[in-house]
């Protein structure tokens, strides 16, 4: 993986945010426009979501304080896959079907249950591919 620089930290080679924390990040800072007073669209468009979300948020941050809008840890069922045996599958997914051993180079459903069984010894149901 080639390092790209974020724009928040020019010159530092940090992993992109994953989506998750992309969300808590601009969370966060809303609660900082919340306590400078800025109104709800301008919040909205400077961390680029709609108005309607900056709102929910306000009540929730007004009710709450700003630990109310942290991430909380994923309830049910923990994934089958951890971080590392996704990034290996989908390291093997970006060389193509074929450099995996099939005759097309299509990924099907099927194909990736297998891509994934091989590489990580897992076997997912066709609706968890």
């Amino acid at each position: 993986m080639a390092c790209q620089p974020s724009p928040s930290a020019v010159g530092s080679c940090l992993p992109p945010l994953s989506r998750p924390q992309l969300a808590e990040a601009r969370r966060v800072r809303a609660v900082e426009l919340f306590e400078d007073g800025v109104s709800n669209a301008e919040i909205a468009r400077t961390v680029g979501v709609c108005a309607e979300s900056v709102r929910r948020w306000r009540r929730v941050w007004e009710q709450g304080g700003a630990s109310a809008l942290r991430r909380r840890a994923a309830t049910g069922r923990p994934p089958k896959l951890d971080d590392t045996q996704v990034e290996t599958v989908r390291a093997a997914l970006e060389q193509g079907a074929q450099a995996r051993g099939f005759e097309a180079d299509l990924w099907t459903l099927e194909r990736v249950g297998a891509v994934v069984t091989r590489a990580t010894g897992v076997v997912l149901s066709r609706a968890s591919v």
